[in-house]
Protein backbone atom coordinates (compact mmCIF):
# COMPACT_ATOMS: atom_id res chain seq x y z
CA UNK A 1 0.00 0.00 0.00
CA UNK A 2 1.36 3.44 -0.89
CA UNK A 3 2.07 5.91 1.89
CA UNK A 4 -0.50 8.54 2.79
CA UNK A 5 0.47 12.20 2.75
CA UNK A 6 0.64 12.23 6.54
CA UNK A 7 2.95 9.20 6.65
CA UNK A 8 5.22 10.69 4.00
CA UNK A 9 5.33 14.03 5.80
CA UNK A 10 6.23 12.34 9.09
CA UNK A 11 8.99 10.30 7.43
CA UNK A 12 10.59 13.36 5.83
CA UNK A 13 10.25 15.40 9.03
CA UNK A 14 11.93 12.72 11.13
CA UNK A 15 14.66 12.30 8.48
CA UNK A 16 15.31 16.05 8.69
CA UNK A 17 15.70 15.79 12.47
CA UNK A 18 12.80 18.15 13.19
CA UNK A 19 10.15 17.80 15.86
CA UNK A 20 6.57 18.48 14.92
CA UNK A 21 6.71 21.73 16.86
CA UNK A 22 9.86 22.84 15.06
CA UNK A 23 8.36 22.18 11.63
CA UNK A 24 5.14 23.93 12.61
CA UNK A 25 7.13 27.00 13.63
CA UNK A 26 9.11 27.00 10.38
CA UNK A 27 5.95 26.95 8.24
CA UNK A 28 4.04 29.34 10.57
CA UNK A 29 1.16 26.97 11.31
CA UNK A 30 0.08 25.56 14.67
CA UNK A 31 1.46 22.28 15.96
CA UNK A 32 -2.10 21.00 16.45
CA UNK A 33 -3.00 21.69 12.82
CA UNK A 34 0.15 19.95 11.59
CA UNK A 35 -0.56 16.97 13.87
CA UNK A 36 -3.97 16.50 12.24
CA UNK A 37 -2.34 16.45 8.81
CA UNK A 38 0.37 13.98 9.87
CA UNK A 39 -2.26 11.69 11.32
CA UNK A 40 -4.39 11.99 8.16
CA UNK A 41 -7.24 13.55 10.10
CA UNK A 42 -7.10 16.65 7.91
CA UNK A 43 -6.09 16.97 4.24
CA UNK A 44 -3.12 19.16 3.32
CA UNK A 45 -3.82 22.38 1.46
CA UNK A 46 -1.55 23.10 -1.54
CA UNK A 47 0.07 25.93 0.43
CA UNK A 48 0.89 23.74 3.43
CA UNK A 49 2.18 20.99 1.13
CA UNK A 50 4.49 23.44 -0.65
CA UNK A 51 5.65 24.98 2.64
CA UNK A 52 6.58 21.59 4.07
CA UNK A 53 8.18 20.51 0.80
CA UNK A 54 10.31 23.65 0.73
CA UNK A 55 11.38 23.53 4.37
CA UNK A 56 12.19 19.81 4.22
CA UNK A 57 13.80 20.19 0.78
CA UNK A 58 12.27 17.04 -0.71
CA UNK A 59 12.05 18.13 -4.33
CA UNK A 60 8.29 18.25 -4.83
CA UNK A 61 7.45 14.86 -3.29
CA UNK A 62 5.02 16.34 -0.78
CA UNK A 63 3.37 18.54 -3.41
CA UNK A 64 2.78 15.48 -5.59
CA UNK A 65 1.51 13.49 -2.58
CA UNK A 66 -0.99 16.26 -1.80
CA UNK A 67 -2.35 16.06 -5.35
CA UNK A 68 -2.62 12.25 -5.12
CA UNK A 69 -4.42 12.50 -1.78
CA UNK A 70 -7.16 14.50 -3.49
CA UNK A 71 -7.61 12.02 -6.34
CA UNK A 72 -10.77 9.81 -6.54
CA UNK A 73 -10.60 6.38 -4.85
CA UNK A 74 -9.09 3.73 -7.16
CA UNK A 75 -12.16 1.46 -7.02
CA UNK A 76 -14.35 4.21 -8.46
CA UNK A 77 -16.65 4.53 -5.43
CA UNK A 78 -18.58 7.79 -5.19
CA UNK A 79 -17.14 10.42 -2.90
CA UNK A 80 -19.10 11.57 0.10
CA UNK A 81 -20.02 15.24 0.54
CA UNK A 82 -17.19 15.91 3.00
CA UNK A 83 -14.66 14.26 0.68
CA UNK A 84 -15.92 16.33 -2.23
CA UNK A 85 -15.48 19.53 -0.24
CA UNK A 86 -12.01 18.48 0.89
CA UNK A 87 -10.92 17.59 -2.63
CA UNK A 88 -12.43 20.83 -3.89
CA UNK A 89 -10.26 22.75 -1.45
CA UNK A 90 -7.11 21.04 -2.70
CA UNK A 91 -7.82 20.98 -6.42
CA UNK A 92 -10.04 24.01 -6.88
CA UNK A 93 -13.82 23.77 -6.81
CA UNK A 94 -14.15 24.14 -10.58
CA UNK A 95 -12.30 20.86 -11.11
CA UNK A 96 -15.08 18.96 -9.32
CA UNK A 97 -18.20 20.95 -10.07
CA UNK A 98 -17.76 21.46 -13.81
CA UNK A 99 -17.58 25.20 -13.19
CA UNK A 100 -15.07 25.76 -15.97
CA UNK A 101 -11.63 25.63 -14.40
CA UNK A 102 -9.23 27.81 -16.34
CA UNK A 103 -6.81 26.04 -18.71
CA UNK A 104 -3.24 25.45 -17.58
CA UNK A 105 -1.24 28.60 -18.43
CA UNK A 106 1.36 28.04 -21.14
CA UNK A 107 4.77 29.69 -21.42
CA UNK A 108 3.40 32.73 -23.25
CA UNK A 109 0.80 33.40 -20.58
CA UNK A 110 3.34 33.16 -17.75
CA UNK A 111 5.78 35.36 -19.67
CA UNK A 112 3.01 37.88 -20.25
CA UNK A 113 2.20 38.10 -16.53
CA UNK A 114 5.88 38.57 -15.75
CA UNK A 115 6.07 41.32 -18.37
CA UNK A 116 3.05 43.03 -16.78
CA UNK A 117 4.81 42.94 -13.43
CA UNK A 118 8.04 44.35 -14.85
CA UNK A 119 6.12 47.18 -16.51
CA UNK A 120 4.47 48.06 -13.19
CA UNK A 121 7.86 47.96 -11.47
CA UNK A 122 9.31 50.31 -14.07
CA UNK A 123 6.36 52.65 -13.69
CA UNK A 124 6.83 52.62 -9.91
CA UNK A 125 10.36 53.95 -10.35
CA UNK A 126 8.97 57.09 -11.99
CA UNK A 127 5.65 57.91 -10.38
CA UNK A 128 3.51 57.77 -7.24
CA UNK A 129 3.04 54.38 -5.56
CA UNK A 130 -0.68 55.13 -5.47
CA UNK A 131 -0.83 54.68 -9.25
CA UNK A 132 0.65 51.17 -9.20
CA UNK A 133 -0.57 49.68 -5.93
CA UNK A 134 -4.03 48.57 -7.07
CA UNK A 135 -2.79 47.07 -10.38
CA UNK A 136 -0.03 45.27 -8.45
CA UNK A 137 -2.49 43.79 -5.95
CA UNK A 138 -4.85 42.69 -8.73
CA UNK A 139 -2.02 41.04 -10.66
CA UNK A 140 -0.72 39.32 -7.53
CA UNK A 141 -4.15 37.87 -6.72
CA UNK A 142 -4.55 36.60 -10.29
CA UNK A 143 -1.13 34.92 -10.35
CA UNK A 144 -1.64 33.46 -6.87
CA UNK A 145 -5.06 32.07 -7.84
CA UNK A 146 -3.56 30.42 -10.91
CA UNK A 147 -0.78 28.95 -8.76
CA UNK A 148 -3.38 27.39 -6.48
CA UNK A 149 -5.17 25.88 -9.46
CA UNK A 150 -2.08 24.28 -10.98
CA UNK A 151 0.17 21.66 -9.41
CA UNK A 152 3.68 20.68 -10.40
CA UNK A 153 6.21 22.86 -12.17
CA UNK A 154 3.64 25.33 -13.55
CA UNK A 155 2.13 25.95 -10.12
CA UNK A 156 5.56 26.42 -8.54
CA UNK A 157 6.64 28.94 -11.19
CA UNK A 158 3.43 30.91 -10.73
CA UNK A 159 3.82 30.82 -6.94
CA UNK A 160 7.35 32.21 -7.22
CA UNK A 161 6.12 35.02 -9.43
CA UNK A 162 3.26 35.71 -6.99
CA UNK A 163 5.82 35.95 -4.18
CA UNK A 164 7.91 38.49 -6.09
CA UNK A 165 4.88 40.60 -6.90
CA UNK A 166 3.84 40.49 -3.22
CA UNK A 167 7.32 41.61 -2.13
CA UNK A 168 7.26 44.58 -4.50
CA UNK A 169 3.73 45.44 -3.38
CA UNK A 170 5.05 45.61 0.17
CA UNK A 171 7.69 48.13 -0.89
CA UNK A 172 5.12 50.28 -2.68
CA UNK A 173 2.98 50.23 0.48
CA UNK A 174 5.97 51.50 2.45
CA UNK A 175 6.54 54.22 -0.14
CA UNK A 176 2.87 55.19 0.19
CA UNK A 177 3.28 55.53 3.97
CA UNK A 178 1.35 52.35 4.83
CA UNK A 179 3.73 50.54 7.18
CA UNK A 180 1.10 47.99 8.24
CA UNK A 181 0.44 47.10 4.61
CA UNK A 182 4.18 46.98 3.90
CA UNK A 183 4.75 44.43 6.64
CA UNK A 184 1.69 42.34 5.69
CA UNK A 185 2.65 42.05 2.03
CA UNK A 186 6.30 41.42 2.85
CA UNK A 187 5.44 38.58 5.22
CA UNK A 188 2.91 37.20 2.73
CA UNK A 189 5.69 37.16 0.12
CA UNK A 190 7.89 35.23 2.53
CA UNK A 191 5.16 32.60 3.10
CA UNK A 192 4.61 32.16 -0.63
CA UNK A 193 8.36 31.93 -1.25
CA UNK A 194 8.79 29.18 1.33
CA UNK A 195 5.88 27.32 -0.22
CA UNK A 196 7.43 27.64 -3.68
CA UNK A 197 10.94 26.76 -2.50
CA UNK A 198 12.30 30.21 -3.46
CA UNK A 199 15.07 31.04 -0.96
CA UNK A 200 15.75 34.42 -2.58
CA UNK A 201 12.38 35.92 -1.70
CA UNK A 202 12.35 34.15 1.68
CA UNK A 203 15.64 35.90 2.43
CA UNK A 204 14.86 39.22 0.77
CA UNK A 205 11.61 39.58 2.72
CA UNK A 206 13.77 40.01 5.83
CA UNK A 207 15.84 42.63 3.98
CA UNK A 208 12.69 44.52 3.08
CA UNK A 209 11.36 44.32 6.65
CA UNK A 210 14.74 45.56 7.88
CA UNK A 211 14.24 48.56 5.58
CA UNK A 212 11.02 49.39 7.42
CA UNK A 213 12.95 49.24 10.71
CA UNK A 214 15.68 51.47 9.24
CA UNK A 215 13.17 54.22 8.54
CA UNK A 216 11.87 53.85 12.08
CA UNK A 217 15.45 54.57 13.21
CA UNK A 218 15.51 51.17 14.92
CA UNK A 219 19.14 50.08 14.53
CA UNK A 220 18.86 46.84 16.52
CA UNK A 221 15.87 45.58 14.52
CA UNK A 222 17.52 46.58 11.25
CA UNK A 223 20.65 44.59 12.10
CA UNK A 224 18.75 41.59 13.47
CA UNK A 225 16.42 41.25 10.48
CA UNK A 226 19.28 41.69 8.00
CA UNK A 227 21.25 38.98 9.78
CA UNK A 228 18.23 36.66 9.66
CA UNK A 229 18.16 37.16 5.90
CA UNK A 230 21.73 35.92 5.70
CA UNK A 231 20.99 32.73 7.64
CA UNK A 232 19.10 31.46 4.58
CA UNK A 233 22.32 30.21 3.03
CA UNK A 234 20.75 28.87 -0.15
CA UNK A 235 19.78 32.38 -1.26
CA UNK A 236 21.69 33.84 -4.21
CA UNK A 237 24.88 35.84 -3.80
CA UNK A 238 23.07 39.02 -4.87
CA UNK A 239 20.36 38.69 -2.23
CA UNK A 240 22.91 37.86 0.47
CA UNK A 241 24.90 40.91 -0.66
CA UNK A 242 21.82 43.11 -0.28
CA UNK A 243 21.23 41.62 3.17
CA UNK A 244 24.80 42.47 4.23
CA UNK A 245 24.27 45.96 2.77
CA UNK A 246 21.20 46.44 4.96
CA UNK A 247 23.08 45.13 7.99
CA UNK A 248 25.82 47.69 7.31
CA UNK A 249 23.21 50.46 7.26
CA UNK A 250 21.92 49.23 10.63
CA UNK A 251 25.41 49.29 12.14
CA UNK A 252 25.92 52.82 10.80
CA UNK A 253 22.64 53.90 12.37
CA UNK A 254 23.94 52.45 15.65
CA UNK A 255 27.20 54.41 15.22
CA UNK A 256 29.38 51.30 14.85
CA UNK A 257 31.74 52.29 12.03
CA UNK A 258 33.89 49.16 12.19
CA UNK A 259 30.94 46.77 11.97
CA UNK A 260 29.42 48.82 9.15
CA UNK A 261 32.64 48.68 7.12
CA UNK A 262 32.97 44.93 7.64
CA UNK A 263 29.40 44.37 6.50
CA UNK A 264 29.91 46.57 3.43
CA UNK A 265 33.10 44.64 2.57
CA UNK A 266 31.16 41.36 2.85
CA UNK A 267 28.40 42.78 0.65
CA UNK A 268 30.96 43.80 -1.99
CA UNK A 269 32.51 40.30 -2.07
CA UNK A 270 29.12 38.69 -2.43
CA UNK A 271 28.01 41.11 -5.13
CA UNK A 272 31.16 40.33 -7.10
CA UNK A 273 30.10 36.66 -7.11
CA UNK A 274 26.52 37.40 -8.14
CA UNK A 275 25.26 36.20 -11.50
CA UNK A 276 22.39 37.60 -13.54
CA UNK A 277 18.96 36.36 -12.46
CA UNK A 278 17.34 35.36 -15.74
CA UNK A 279 14.36 33.34 -14.54
CA UNK A 280 12.57 35.96 -12.46
CA UNK A 281 12.59 39.77 -12.07
CA UNK A 282 15.69 40.98 -10.25
CA UNK A 283 15.32 41.78 -6.56
CA UNK A 284 16.30 45.02 -4.91
CA UNK A 285 17.60 48.25 -6.35
CA UNK A 286 18.18 48.46 -10.09
CA UNK A 287 20.57 51.41 -9.59
CA UNK A 288 24.02 51.08 -11.20
CA UNK A 289 25.86 50.79 -7.85
CA UNK A 290 23.47 50.03 -4.97
CA UNK A 291 26.29 49.31 -2.51
CA UNK A 292 27.98 52.69 -2.98
CA UNK A 293 24.66 54.50 -2.72
CA UNK A 294 24.02 52.75 0.61
CA UNK A 295 27.59 53.50 1.73
CA UNK A 296 27.02 57.19 1.04
CA UNK A 297 23.84 57.05 3.12
CA UNK A 298 25.62 55.22 5.96
CA UNK A 299 28.50 57.71 6.09
CA UNK A 300 25.99 60.43 6.97
CA UNK A 301 24.50 58.26 9.73
CA UNK A 302 28.06 57.87 11.06
CA UNK A 303 28.43 61.66 11.12
CA UNK A 304 30.85 61.73 8.18
CA UNK A 305 28.72 64.10 6.15
CA UNK A 306 31.37 65.58 3.88
CA UNK A 307 32.45 62.10 2.81
CA UNK A 308 28.82 61.08 2.41
CA UNK A 309 28.14 64.00 0.08
CA UNK A 310 31.27 63.21 -1.94
CA UNK A 311 30.25 59.56 -2.45
CA UNK A 312 26.65 60.44 -3.34
CA UNK A 313 27.75 63.20 -5.75
CA UNK A 314 29.87 60.67 -7.61
CA UNK A 315 27.40 57.75 -7.71
CA UNK A 316 24.28 59.77 -8.51
CA UNK A 317 25.96 61.05 -11.66
CA UNK A 318 25.51 57.57 -13.17
CA UNK A 319 21.85 57.09 -12.15
CA UNK A 320 19.62 57.48 -15.24
CA UNK A 321 16.95 60.15 -15.35
CA UNK A 322 14.27 57.44 -15.64
CA UNK A 323 15.09 56.17 -12.12
CA UNK A 324 13.22 59.00 -10.46
CA UNK A 325 12.69 57.16 -7.17
CA UNK A 326 16.40 56.43 -6.73
CA UNK A 327 17.32 60.00 -7.71
CA UNK A 328 14.75 61.44 -5.31
CA UNK A 329 15.81 59.27 -2.39
CA UNK A 330 19.56 59.59 -2.62
CA UNK A 331 19.46 63.11 -4.04
CA UNK A 332 17.61 64.23 -0.91
CA UNK A 333 20.14 62.37 1.22
CA UNK A 334 22.96 64.10 -0.65
CA UNK A 335 21.41 67.53 -0.04
CA UNK A 336 21.05 66.66 3.65
CA UNK A 337 24.71 65.57 3.86
CA UNK A 338 25.84 68.83 2.29
CA UNK A 339 23.68 70.82 4.71
CA UNK A 340 24.93 68.91 7.76
CA UNK A 341 28.52 69.53 6.66
CA UNK A 342 27.81 73.26 6.44
CA UNK A 343 27.75 73.46 2.63
CA UNK A 344 24.46 75.32 2.48
CA UNK A 345 24.75 76.64 -1.08
CA UNK A 346 25.67 73.19 -2.40
CA UNK A 347 22.82 71.62 -0.43
CA UNK A 348 20.28 73.96 -1.99
CA UNK A 349 21.77 73.57 -5.46
CA UNK A 350 21.76 69.76 -5.31
CA UNK A 351 18.22 69.72 -3.89
CA UNK A 352 17.07 71.86 -6.79
CA UNK A 353 18.23 69.15 -9.19
CA UNK A 354 15.87 66.53 -7.69
CA UNK A 355 12.80 68.57 -6.67
CA UNK A 356 10.94 67.43 -9.79
CA UNK A 357 11.85 63.79 -9.07
CA UNK A 358 10.65 64.10 -5.48
CA UNK A 359 7.34 65.58 -6.61
CA UNK A 360 6.73 62.82 -9.16
CA UNK A 361 7.49 59.78 -6.97
CA UNK A 362 5.37 60.98 -4.02
CA UNK A 363 7.36 58.91 -1.50
CA UNK A 364 6.62 58.83 2.23
CA UNK A 365 10.17 57.68 2.99
CA UNK A 366 11.71 60.49 0.95
CA UNK A 367 9.46 62.98 2.74
CA UNK A 368 10.89 61.77 6.06
CA UNK A 369 14.35 62.84 4.85
CA UNK A 370 12.93 66.08 3.45
CA UNK A 371 11.56 66.98 6.88
CA UNK A 372 15.00 66.54 8.41
CA UNK A 373 16.50 68.59 5.59
CA UNK A 374 13.93 71.37 6.14
CA UNK A 375 14.80 71.51 9.85
CA UNK A 376 18.51 71.62 9.05
CA UNK A 377 18.24 74.34 6.39
CA UNK A 378 15.93 76.27 8.71
CA UNK A 379 19.00 77.13 10.80
CA UNK A 380 20.08 79.30 7.85
CA UNK A 381 16.65 80.78 7.11
CA UNK A 382 18.18 84.18 6.22
CA UNK A 383 20.61 82.66 3.73
CA UNK A 384 19.75 83.67 0.15
CA UNK A 385 19.83 80.15 -1.35
CA UNK A 386 17.68 78.82 1.50
CA UNK A 387 15.09 81.60 1.09
CA UNK A 388 14.91 80.80 -2.62
CA UNK A 389 14.34 77.04 -2.31
CA UNK A 390 12.39 76.91 0.94
CA UNK A 391 8.94 77.59 -0.62
CA UNK A 392 9.40 74.57 -2.94
CA UNK A 393 10.53 72.45 -0.01
CA UNK A 394 7.49 73.45 2.06
CA UNK A 395 5.19 72.73 -0.89
CA UNK A 396 6.54 69.18 -1.19
CA UNK A 397 6.11 68.57 2.54
CA UNK A 398 2.57 69.95 2.50
CA UNK A 399 1.58 67.61 -0.34
CA UNK A 400 0.55 64.90 2.16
Amino acid sequence: MSETFGELLRAHRVAAGLSMGQLAKLIHYSKGYLSKIENDLKPPSPTVARLCDGVLDVGGRLVEAAVRSASPPPDGRALGRRQVLVAGTVLGVGALTGGGQRPVPDEQVIAGMRTSFEQLRALGLRTSPQLVLEPLKALQHTVHDLARENAGAVGTRLLRLAARIAEHTGWMCQEAGDEHGALWWTRHASELARAAGDPDIASYAFVREAGVALYRQDAAATIGLAQQAQWIGSASSRVLALAARREAQGHALAGDRGAAERAFDLAARRMADAGQDSAYPVLGSSAPDPLELARGWALADLGLNARSAEVLDRVLASVPATSRRTRARFGTRRALAHALSGEVDESCRSLGHVLDDVAHVDSATVRADLRQLARTLGRWHNHGAVREIYPDLKRLLAHR
